[in-house]
């Protein structure tokens, strides 16, 4: 059974990009839902020359179920275009190594232009790890910040 844990965070500077990190554009959208919070979530994305359609449903308090295979592009592409709700989401994600820990980067651009947020997935949700200075406030638990409302609710809104 697939499981993801993560943690998300603001990004409150430009430090991370000292590291020089290449990014990979993604765009994804989300089949309409009645409630994101107990339905579950399908996502269409794209990146590269790939697509991938995802399923989730929150778990815990951290956890969610997560089962996500690759489709073809233009199945993809299409999917996003005629099925999604729109807007979809367009962000550049870069990957950052911190004190052997991975944090993935998302700069947002689109209708959700201006948000910046680290992520980290933990093998377990009580791991300890090392913050990086350019980590602000913790938005794991604030459902505005998650992708699927992002997209019924673009950040140039708020």
């Amino acid at each position: 059974m697939a499981m993801e844990i993560e943690r998300k965070f603001l990004v409150i500077n430009d430090d991370w990009k000292k590291e020089n990190p290449s990014g990979c554009l993604y765009r994804q959208g989300y089949f309409p839902t009645d409630s994101p919070d107990s339905s579950p979530v399908i996502r269409i994305r794209t990146s590269d020359d790939k697509g991938w359609i995802t399923i989730k449903k929150r778990k815990g308090s951290l956890a969610r179920w997560e089962y996500e295979y690759e489709i073809l592009l233009c199945d993809a592409a299409e999917m996003m275009d005629e099925l999604c709700r729109k807007p979809l989401i367009e962000k550049m994600r870069y990957k950052i190594f911190y004190e052997a820990k991975t944090w993935e980067i998302d700069v947002f651009s689109g209708e959700n232009q201006g948000l910046v947020v680290a992520e980290i997935e933990l093998q377990d949700e009580g791991d300890v790890f090392s913050k990086p200075p350019w980590l602000g406030e913790e938005i794991t638990h604030d459902p505005r910040y998650l992708n699927v409302n992002l997209a019924a609710h673009p950040f140039c809104r708020w």
